[in-house]
């Protein structure tokens, strides 16, 4: 098991949850706790930061990438739904990698989460979506079609609720990342 030193995440974790909701901060303050120090089976950490349209990863010397990032083209804020095109907010792991036919280099994340489902069943409690929808799946990091770097350069959120960054940085993640990986989404 790899560490990330405790001051480094720490503090870039009071500035990300600035802009923040409540609960990612709370699953982040579990991701800090322990011993002074944030344990990683993988010696990776990814945080998406979809105010600052930003990916940061981060390993035991601290922030060692930061790419520019787009989202679902969605309204703001948090999925709720299959087909409402937002990205999710939480805390995710990275659970499978392939390579998708238009893509690319895809990190397939473990949404739907638990907390996912509560906030799910919560917003159909309060008709906030329909009775009859569904939540959804297959949401992950991947790169822009082919040519089309420019939607990242741009900043035009474009996905069905994935996070986006350019195609030859979704290669490097791809290779660099392992599964099991946790991956922070604000």
């Amino acid at each position: 098991m790899t560490t990330i030193p405790s001051g480094r995440l720490l503090l870039a974790c009071s500035i990300f949850c600035l802009f923040a909701s409540t609960q990612i901060c709370k699953a982040q303050a579990l991701v800090s706790a322990g011993a002074g120090k944030v344990a990683s089976t993988t010696g990776y950490l990814i945080i998406v930061d979809k105010a600052a349209n930003a990916l940061y990863v981060y390993n035991e010397r601290g922030r060692i990438l930061t790419y520019r990032a787009v989202f679902g083209e969605g309204e703001p804020g948090d999925k709720l739904m299959e087909g409402d095109n937002k990205t999710p907010l939480g805390l995710f792991h990275v659970i499978a990698k392939k390579i998708h036919p238009q893509w690319g280099p895809f990190l397939l994340l473990d949404y739907p989460t638990q907390d996912s489902y509560r906030k799910f069943n919560e917003a159909k409690a309060e008709g906030r979506i329909p009775a009859s929808a569904h939540i959804g799946g297959g949401i992950g990091i991947h790169g822009t079609r082919w040519n089309e770097d420019f939607a990242v350069d741009r900043l035009q959120n474009w996905t069905w609720g994935c996070i986006s960054v350019k195609h030859e940085e979704a290669r490097y993640l791809y290779d660099l990342i392992p599964v099991g990986t946790e991956v922070l989404v604000r």
